[in-house]
């Protein structure tokens, strides 16, 4: 079609109304409506079911390049029609449609079926100057009153699953992960393209609770809440307190009274505040306890919470309150410091149809810009983010093996001498990890070995791989002032001053100037790179563990002086582009190995993620979480979104990173080697609770994308988890070797993330989108296909309630019990068992246990069909290292089971590989009810020799 102009005249209500201009280009329709916040609307067709949004302030404004998309329009590639009508014109492509109103620039966007699913009610843009540059502070909302469900934006800790209902701070941190992409269970999605802090649900800021509630004290007159401070058990201050503002290290300078010692010099401290709470807005509020050290809050004389964060690393904790107009509340907050922060955070409601709605906004902006996608399932939705941002590389199969790591090894020996522990018990493992520090300790960013510690870093790699392990080590973007690569980088103006021009020091023995590089240009990250390259990459390590990519250039700073520390960059002053440093730096290091290794796979794991980072081959672990329950129960929806944002890869460190003192004994992997904890011995209780907390947590992590222990203080190797508890130590083998037989099924399900843009850890909506009750269930999810995982977050639980969704049968894993879908049920979950279900119809591939991936490639193949429903499946093969699968090297052979007839069907093998399998052994069994998996995982009914021509099987 060729382009048209066109200006529209309408009547309406008996009056004349111009209601705005559109013309057609090559990849969509420009609209200039007559109203609105936005001058101009673009509408770019990307695909055949993905449409770019852009809404201007002014015509002929082109955007700075994004740096989370890939895609380009698809233009002449494209079959799409634009239709204009009285008051609006749409443009209309294979499986998506959308109308914008000349009138006023509203969009509208409608499924292959021209059902409409998407419909704009708010907009804002309000100008901002930021770093002396004009910009806008934007908001999107769309179907105000909605009650579709909403997954994804990334990793939080607030153990939401559905977000309809729910505000979420997209702002990278040390636990969280900031993914702007949204998916609903109506099967269509929003990527919300923005670099600054945004926001899901209420636009506006939580603030201290003064900004908008009554406060008084225990008197029920004096303004402010009580704050009582003790120490030692006595009482040494009562005062009224405006808020409860210790959210930074500046707060606690300023904030704490004068009248009694700084909080560093006292033992024991304690303090409570109380009083009562007043709104003039009736409804539920939206509320937020910012803390860390030991914090338990309760209102209205009920307990909401009551938790534990090591004092450097708070976080928030949502909380929901329900006011009466005029009425008081009751708080109280105890909190127990040795360092740390608190503050509390809040938020007037909301009109009830803009908190139920999808509703986007962005801190700075040059323009409105999102893609909307509308597809046939949640997966292929997940397909479109990964069209628009780029395809996940395959992962080595290796980095689906047990990784073994600790904060950390503080030499060579004690890095080989795991490895060969674990080998010598004949416990699989594939990975070893060497954590930071291996560095002299004034060296941070020199990229060198400590001689003394660690006198032959390749003869060390060169070891791992002797003993069929692989390694990975630790590098950061933070560099002391000293050392060459920062000079080297100060020099060319891609480094970060303003953290070292204000003396701030680390906590690393006297404490450095440290800052980190800035990465948003080609030649930072080439520099960033080559630096690594000479140093580290040539002695052969397997694996890049790229830490702090948030980045914390300086913890708990106040948010004013912390964007600008992550800044100027190219693109301005740092907080335009505070949430893709990850994405941006681990593009450094993945295009730089792909430079010198053209077929070599590569693995990047990341503390923090943005949209695209999947296509850095990255895995992004959930931060420095704690070792508690609560935290525990965070991790399972947290991981679930992160997957479902379309990152799949993801992974957490077993059994929490950080400790509470009652649980910590012996050495402390830190910077200070030979320092020591409080407690030479943790007490027999604390002892049994930390080893419960670890082997439940182990459950949890052997059934999640990547399986890695990790974390500080305790030693984290399974047989010093489990030391003196036999039964522990003999089940947490027992699942470790389980994710090994699984290693067929695990790493097919990981070839889909890539071919199939697949997702492996799976919200129950994904599979069962037609059941309700399956939208909001926060504590399961599937693992592949075929697994339903319900772990186990309560200390002592010896058993649990699991959801099974309705349209499916369900098999108990360890019992063989079959029972039908759609209800709730009480399931035993004795300290040896994680509830798992297995879905019927489900087919799954399993293999011996292995003391690595690859140790018998030609192993036997146990096909495990459960009957009740037809089944299908594949088994997916490649040489697991290199880069041949990109070019057509592997092999694929499709599995199907008739359950009426009780065959299964072996298909014809498409593809090879060089190595491959030609001929194998494959043997089935028929899991019927009443039949355990778990108890005989080596039995079978039949067996047969498969050279890759198709094979029927009679069960």
């Amino acid at each position: 079609m060729t382009q048209v102009a066109a200006a529209v005249l309408f009547l309406a209500a008996g009056n004349a109304a111009y209601a705005g201009t559109f013309q057609q280009t090559g990849t969509g329709i420009e609209v200039k409506p007559d109203t609105g916040a936005a001058k101009v609307v673009r509408l770019n067709l990307m695909s055949d079911n993905i449409i770019q949004v852009v809404k201007l302030n002014a015509e002929g404004k082109n955007l700075t390049p994004s740096l989370m998309t890939v895609a380009t329009p698809c233009g002449s590639k494209c079959t799409f029609t634009v239709s204009p009508s009285a008051d609006s014109v749409q443009l209309k492509a294979g499986k998506i449609a959308a109308t914008v109103s000349l009138k006023d620039g509203q969009v509208a966007f409608f499924d292959a079926a021209g059902k409409r699913f998407l419909q704009q009610a708010s907009e804002s843009m309000t100008p901002v100057t930021v770093g002396g540059k004009p910009f806008f502070a934007i908001k999107q909302g769309f179907n105000h009153g909605t009650r579709d469900a909403y997954y994804g934006l990334g990793q939080h800790q607030n153990n939401q699953m559905n977000y309809n209902g729910e505000d979420v701070l997209l702002q990278q941190h040390n636990m969280i992960a900031a993914v702007p992409f949204v998916v609903s269970d109506k099967n269509y999605g929003v990527l919300w393209d923005n670099n600054s802090i945004s926001r899901f649900g209420d636009a506006k800021p939580y603030d201290h609770m003064s900004r908008d509630l009554i406060l008084r004290g225990v008197d029920g007159k004096s303004a402010g809440l009580t704050a009582r401070y003790y120490a030692e058990g006595k009482l040494l201050l009562t005062r009224q307190e405006k808020d409860i503002d210790y959210q930074y290290l500046k707060d606690i300078d300023q904030n704490w009274p004068k009248e009694i010692k700084p909080l560093k010099d006292l033992k024991d401290v304690r303090v409570v505040w109380e009083g009562t709470m007043t709104s003039d807005q009736p409804g539920v509020h939206k509320m937020q306890l910012y803390s860390s050290d030991y914090a338990k809050l309760t209102v209205d004389g009920k307990e909401v919470m009551d938790v534990w964060r090591m004092g450097w690393n708070p976080w928030y904790h949502n909380f929901e309150v329900t006011f009466a107009r005029n009425k008081p509340v009751k708080i109280h907050l105890d909190w127990k410091p040795t360092g740390g922060m608190v503050a509390i955070t809040h938020n007037n409601p909301l009109p009830a149809a803009e908190r139920h709605s999808l509703t986007m906004s962005s801190e700075i902006a040059e323009a409105i810009n999102y893609y909307v996608i509308s597809a046939d399932s949640m997966d292929n939705v997940i397909g479109g983010y990964r069209h628009l941002t780029g395809q996940q590389p395959m992962m080595p199969k290796w980095a689906y093996g047990f990784w073994q790591s600790r904060q950390r090894y503080v030499d060579q020996n004690q890095l080989l001498d795991t490895v060969k522990e674990y080998r010598k018990r004949g416990w699989p493992l594939d990975n070893i990890v060497q954590d930071w520090f291996y560095w002299p300790e004034d060296g941070w960013g020199s990229h060198d070995f400590d001689k003394t510690r660690f006198p032959d870093p390749k003869g060390m790699v060169d070891e791992v791989h002797k003993m069929n392990a692989r390694i990975m080590l630790s590098v950061w973007g933070k560099f002391y002032a000293n050392t060459d690569n920062y000079k080297e980088f100060e020099k060319r103006g891609y480094m970060w001053t303003k953290n070292v021009e204000n003396g701030s020091r680390d906590w690393v023995g006297k404490g450095y100037l440290n800052s980190h590089y800035d990465p948003y240009t080609k030649e930072a990250r080439d520099i960033y790179y080559r630096q690594l390259k000479t140093k580290l990459v040539d002695l052969g390590f397997d694996a890049w563990w790229m830490d702090n990519t948030e980045p914390d250039v300086l913890s708990n700073s106040r948010l004013e002086d912390f964007k600008e520390l992550i800044g100027p960059t190219v693109y301005g002053a740092g907080e335009i582009t505070f949430n893709p440093y990850s994405l941006v730096s681990t593009g450094a290091m993945y295009d730089g190995l792909k430079r010198d290794q053209p077929d070599t796979r590569q693995f990047i794991l990341s503390r923090s993620g943005f949209a695209g980072i999947q296509r850095n081959a990255v895995a992004v672990w959930s931060g420095d979480t704690v070792g508690r329950w609560n935290n525990l129960y965070d991790q399972i929806a947290s991981g679930t979104n992160m997957s479902m944002s379309g990152v799949p890869n993801w992974t957490h460190d077993i059994g929490g990173y950080a400790q509470e003192v009652r649980f910590q004994s012996g050495d402390v992997g830190s910077a200070q080697e030979n320092r020591t904890v409080g407690n030479a011995a943790a007490k027999p209780e604390d002892m049994e609770e930390w080893r419960e907390l670890n082997h439940r947590w182990w459950q949890f992590g052997a059934f999640t994308p990547l399986f890695r222990s990790h974390g500080e203080v305790v030693k984290r190797e399974l047989y010093n988890i489990s030391a003196g508890d036999d039964a522990m130590r003999d089940n947490m083998v027992w699942y470790l070797k389980l994710r090994y037989r699984l290693m067929p099924y695990i790493y097919t399900m990981a070839s889909d993330t890539h071919y199939h843009s697949g997702t492996m850890m799976r919200g129950l909506v994904m599979d069962f989108p037609d059941d309700e009750k399956a939208k909001n269930v926060k504590d399961q999810y599937m693992f592949g296909p075929s697994f339903l995982v319900a772990p186990v977050h309560e200390y002592k639980a010896r058993s649990r309630q699991v959801y099974l969704p309705a349209g499916a049968d369900w098999y108990d894993f360890y019992t063989g019990e079959r029972v039908k879908g759609g209800a709730t049920r009480k399931v035993d979950a004795p300290r040896d068992r994680m509830p798992l279900f297995v879905k019927a119809g489900s087919v799954v591939t399993t293999g011996p246990v292995t003391q690595y991936v690859d140790e018998k490639p030609d192993a036997p193949i146990t096909i495990l069909v459960y009957a009740g429903a037809n089944g299908l499946t594949s088994l997916y093969e490649d040489d697991g290292v290199t880069n041949a699968y990109t070019r057509g090297e592997a092999s694929r052979i499709p599995i199907a089971y008739d359950d009426k007839t009780g065959t299964v069907q072996i298909g014809a093998r498409a593809g090879q590989y060089k190595g491959m399998v030609a001929k194998r052994e494959f043997k089935v069994r028929l899991i019927k009810p009443g039949m355990s998996t778990a108890n005989d995982l080596d039995k079978s009914d039949k067996s047969v020799t498969y050279e890759g021509k198709p094979v029927t099987i009679k069960l």
